[in-house]
């Protein structure tokens, strides 16, 4: 025999690590390249800017007439919105034709949840030719961690 069986136990034992240690970097190198597709996102210049709470909230006191849209579903909407805010699902069918009454060249800020669902609409919103779209960074979960008043 080539090998003994400890020496047998000590390959298998050294498959299995090399292994492990092969999934964990492809799973760090995946996660990463996703991270820079993100960045690359907020950073284009064309028209999407992710806006920190506390920012959106200076310009929408400032300016209550601003198109604010909540793109969650309406039982979401139902239990807690940011005041003013339109409430136009993204995953509804009809999203496009219900977007198309805003002005696309005045600035249209974006929310859901937690962040997925506004950047998908603002991406949307954008192949439409909006000029300014500013999706609220973190949703209105971060909102409300910032103690920002919401309505129901």
């Amino acid at each position: 025999a080539l090998w003994s069986g400890k020496e047998k136990k000590r390959f298998k034992k050294m498959k299995k690590y090399i292994t492990l240690i092969f999934a964990i970097v492809t799973t760090l190198a995946s996660v990463s390249c996703n991270n820079v597709q993100k960045n690359e996102t907020t950073v284009t210049p064309a028209a999407i800017e992710v806006i920190a709470p506390k920012a959106m909230y200076e310009v929408l006191l400032k300016d209550p007439s601003a198109q604010l849209v909540d793109v969650r579903t309406k039982d979401e909407f139902a239990v807690s919105h940011l005041k003013d805010a339109q409430n136009i699902c993204v995953t509804d069918t009809d999203f496009k034709q219900k977007v198309a009454h805003l002005d696309k060249d005045k600035p249209v800020y974006v929310y859901c949840k937690k962040g997925g669902r506004s950047a998908q609409a603002s991406k949307i919103l954008k192949e439409l030719g909006f000029t300014k779209i500013f999706d609220l960074q973190g949703g209105i979960t971060n909102w409300q961690q910032q103690q920002l008043s919401t309505q129901k």
